[in-house]
């Protein structure tokens, strides 16, 4: 990662917390670069050189998020004891970002809502929707589900689901109707 020198971070990490802020405040398509530069406090040249375009600095800050959301959901994972309670741990894991100040959905939904086939935008939010399939098919898998990955795919909706409705509805209360379900579909799946 990048270096940092008497307590300011190197261009790179500015970069990435300005983007980080401004694309998930207003959206990565609305957002230009310039702006991007203005509040990292960097050069234009800055930007090129350290990551040659909007798209990889896209790319880059959907990475930070991707990598910020494995963390969380792990360590709040590490709560539970059995593999059921933490296959529905993911959703009450989930449940805690609704209700926080500047909480404005999935950042991987807004940001490829508008990416074009095979942009550097769609690669990174399709390795991070396989990362949540994954992660919801092993768990599944831990839990004893007959059919791991069809109960990983029905849970992944939900999960989609919940963060969608939470943004557009304005409601973090959305979270309690996402873990009934879940848990509904993990009960249908591995019985009682």
């Amino acid at each position: 990662m990048g270096t940092k020198t008497a307590d300011r971070p190197c261009a790179r990490d500015r970069l990435l917390d300005a983007a980080s802020e401004l694309f998930y405040e207003e959206g990565v398509h609305t957002v230009g670069i310039d702006r991007v530069i203005e509040r990292a406090g960097v050069a234009k040249a800055t930007l090129y050189s350290t990551f040659g375009s909007k798209d990889e600095l896209v790319r880059a800050y959907l990475q930070r998020r991707h990598e910020a959301t494995r963390e969380r959901l792990t360590r709040g994972l590490q709560r539970y004891a059995t593999p059921r309670e933490r296959l529905l741990g993911v959703f009450e894991v989930q449940a805690e970002l609704f209700g926080t100040p500047g909480y404005r959905g999935c950042a991987f939904v807004s940001a490829s809502a508008e990416a074009p086939r095979g942009s550097a935008i769609e690669a990174a939010s399709d390795e991070y929707r396989g990362w949540v399939r994954e992660l919801l098919t092993e768990l599944a898998r831990d839990a004893g589900a007959a059919d791991p990955s069809s109960l990983a795919q029905q849970l992944a909706l939900v999960y989609d689901g919940a963060a969608v409705g939470a943004r557009m509805d304005r409601n973090p209360e959305v979270a309690e109707v996402s873990r009934t379900v879940a848990s509904t579909l993990i009960g249908a799946a591995l019985g009682a």
